[in-house]
């Protein structure tokens, strides 16, 4: 069955600091945006708790959610206006998928909870399979308006997000090494930022880019654009999204959630600080209903009411969180790791919880991985397309990318108060000496080797 949707009248356009103008051109899209589940999303900041490092990151999921349906549309107007279809199974663009595209674009993170990752982490929730249940649970408005296009339509735009979709095309806008989810985020994170690490020439790989039976692949004399977007994708990885602050502030929420989810079965919370919103989640027993009423204002109300709580870990981790006052962290690896428990004895004797106050933390990315069909979850490789039609593997020709291919970049962190790298006397002075023995540049180390070193 054909799906389609009416057009509009005139086309609405949003302002974009990305994309300058953002096309809104079917009845159908204007009123998913309109529904009060995506609404929910400029309730959530895209990038968590990354704006205590980078004060400008303040975007939200519904900036970016709104970018990667515009990046989709070009994509399709591309394909249809250069690749149009001639007969079925010929390997090119059928418009008539456009729609379920477009809409599985704009819907991709309508299931993020507040503070995004972090949250999933906590209460073991996957954002994909609450996206799919949104989009299939007729008590949604974003279900009500996709039903309709057609009855099965919410099935198939789920289906999408799910990677079950029939046509790899389609899945491969939105999931893929180069998408237009990651090249939105690459982009519009860099922007916010404040940095020029995820720049790179979106014009240029859009107009490479060619749909072929198996997917999506880029004419070979545009391979220097995508090594730019291999780099750029690596560069933000490393100097952004694995900040040491950033993931300081990740684990002191996550701290300060578990630490509120402990007092609550303690029944150690008072009624006057019970967080009635997240109470569900601290049941494992949530509705989806239960779930939409979250944000990240929610949650950060819940935060100020707990300054005050009277529980010192509590109330204590709440200041850190609210007020930025970031753990301090050093690397650790195969060889120090066994070290860690003589930091955490010391971490108690000065007075702190291990459990609330230290964490191990690794952060690890691959910037760009062949594929390999014995992975668990092998990755769709960048296929590009020679001058007689041939596909070849990116990597397989360029030596930029065969250098960074199935590297894992990214380090082990340890976590715990920056009050141990105190030096002014006090109680606990030499505790601080001997934690401080462990510590050369950045690093966790055996004590002799600074004494050694020293000597």
């Amino acid at each position: 069955m054909l799906e389609q949707s009416p057009l509009l009248t005139r086309e609405k356009v949003l302002r974009d600091p990305i994309h300058d103008y953002i096309y809104v051109q079917h009845q159908v899209i204007l009123d998913l945006i309109n529904t009060k589940e995506f609404q929910r999303l400029r309730r959530i900041k895209q990038l968590g708790t990354t704006s205590l490092t980078f004060h400008g990151a303040e975007h939200s999921r519904f900036t970016h959610s709104v970018g990667v349906y515009e990046i989709t549309r070009r994509i399709c107007d591309n394909f249809q206006r250069n690749y149009p279809t001639k007969e079925a199974g010929d390997g090119l663009w059928d418009d008539s998928e456009k729609l379920v595209a477009l809409c599985a674009a704009l819907l991709h993170d309508i299931g993020h909870g507040p503070y995004s990752h972090t949250f999933e982490h906590i209460f073991k929730t996957d954002h994909e399979a609450i996206t799919a249940q949104i989009l299939t649970d007729p008590s949604t408005e974003i279900n009500q308006v996709l039903a309709g296009v057609s009855a099965d339509f919410p099935e198939k735009v789920a289906s999408v997000i799910q990677k079950t979709y029939p046509n790899p095309q389609v899945v491969q806008l939105i999931s893929s090494q180069i998408d237009a989810d990651r090249m939105d985020y690459l982009l519009r994170d860099s922007y916010y930022t404040g940095t020029n690490y995820g720049t790179f020439d979106l014009t240029r790989i859009l107009r490479v880019m060619r749909p072929y039976k198996g997917g999506i692949a880029f004419d070979i004399n545009g391979m220097h654009a995508v090594e730019d977007y291999i780099v750029s994708r690596f560069q933000m990885y490393v100097q952004v999204y694995f900040h040491p602050i950033s993931r300081s502030m990740e684990v002191i929420l996550s701290h300060l959630l578990h630490r509120a989810k402990y007092l609550y079965e303690n029944n150690r919370l008072g009624i006057e600080d019970s967080p009635k919103l997240l109470i569900p989640l601290f049941e494992n027993d949530f509705s989806l209903d239960d779930y939409l009423q979250l944000d990240d204002g929610v949650l950060t109300t819940y935060f100020t009411e707990w300054r005050q709580n009277t529980d010192t870990i509590l109330s204590d981790l709440a200041v850190r969180f609210l007020d930025r006052k970031p753990f301090k962290s050093i690397k650790f690896d195969a060889d120090t790791a066994d070290l860690l428990p003589d930091l955490e004895r010391l971490i108690e004797s000065a007075g702190f919880n291990p459990e609330y106050y230290t964490a191990e933390n690794d952060s690890y990315d691959l910037p760009y991985d062949a594929y390999d069909p014995t992975k668990d979850k092998p990755r769709t490789q960048i296929e590009l397309a020679q001058e007689d039609g041939s596909l070849v593997e990116l990597s397989s020709v360029s030596d930029l990318v065969a250098s960074i291919t199935g590297k894992v970049s990214g380090d082990r962190r340890f976590f715990f108060p920056r009050e141990l790298l105190k030096s002014e006397d006090d109680l606990f002075v030499d505790i601080y000496t001997q934690f401080r023995t462990y510590i050369n540049n950045d690093n966790l180390i055996h004590p002799k080797e600074i004494t050694q070193h020293d000597n």
